[in-house]
């Protein structure tokens, strides 16, 4: 910043951030020394607490959710008349547990090793052409 402020002064700042690849509010940003760190988001007041969270949570891996996708669980809790929270919201929960992934159970498939052809002398190992030729 320091060289593009010393060299801008003959040039002009433009080129030279452009040159940089930085933008010019960056540089003034920076030359009138404001903080750009960012401020931590306020917690908002409608927020779900930690008992709350852990409520919806268990819900989601209890054995009648397990296999579901947070709307079917959604909207098999609205057809009881019980609402818990949005499902953005527990795709969040989920997030922040590390278990946003496929919720089913999936086969897990063995790695093949590729065989691989070695002919160490010759007519050991034979192969074909492919190839298409035309009759004259």
């Amino acid at each position: 910043m320091q060289a593009a402020l010393e060299v801008g002064q003959i040039t002009g700042v433009a080129p030279v951030l452009a040159a940089l690849g930085l933008s010019r509010a960056t540089f003034y940003r920076w030359r009138r020394g404001d903080d750009v760190t960012p401020r931590p988001r306020p917690r908002p007041d409608r927020a779900l607490d930690a008992g709350e969270r852990a409520v919806v949570l268990s819900t989601l891996n209890s054995p009648r959710f397990v296999d579901l996708a947070p709307a079917q669980v959604v909207a098999e809790l609205l057809e009881e008349d019980q609402y818990l929270c949005s499902t953005r919201t527990m795709y969040r929960i989920l997030a922040e547990a590390e278990e946003v992934r496929e919720r089913r159970n999936q086969r897990r498939h063995p790695e093949y090793v590729r065989p691989e052809l070695v002919a160490t002398a010759p007519n050991e190992a034979w192969s074909w052409d492919i190839e298409r030729h035309e009759a004259p």
